[in-house]
């Protein structure tokens, strides 16, 4: 009887393998979650510059309201020397990006399906499939 048994050191080797993968993917993620903010944060910084030239009487615009909220949820998150953000901080982080999107774009929010038909050509029929006859 043959087993596919391995040592400890081979799973444990296994397992080290794993780990460095999924770290190299979370740094990679992290990454581009940052570049993500950090155009994010030009665009918004662009758009509320071009708001102040218009209006300079106004105190906070609905638009440096959301970036002063997403700046302080930046500065909030403390990242380690080796870059690492703690999973708390990043379900805070993401919780209220997710809010401030909701709380900002649930007026004019205007969603896109895909009508009914290419999504019935997207499904895939096995072979010598025979529909069900109606009466």
């Amino acid at each position: 009887m043959v087993t596919n048994a391995t040592t400890i050191e081979e799973q444990l080797a296994s397992l080290t393998r794993a780990i460095e993968g999924l770290m190299k993917h979370v740094q990679e993620q992290n990454a581009q979650i940052a570049r993500l903010i950090n155009k994010a944060d030009n665009t918004d910084a662009n758009h509320i510059m071009g708001k102040q030239v218009e209006t300079h009487d106004e105190v906070e615009t609905p638009a440096r309201q959301q970036y002063t909220e997403k700046d302080k949820y930046a500065k909030e998150l403390q990242i380690s020397f080796d870059g690492l953000i703690s999973v708390d901080q990043l379900k805070e982080f993401i919780e209220g990006t997710i809010r401030s999107k909701i709380e900002g774009t649930s007026k004019s929010s205007i969603t896109y399906s895909k009508s009914y038909t290419p999504r019935i050509d997207c499904l895939k029929v096995l072979m010598g499939y025979q529909p069900p006859k109606f009466r």
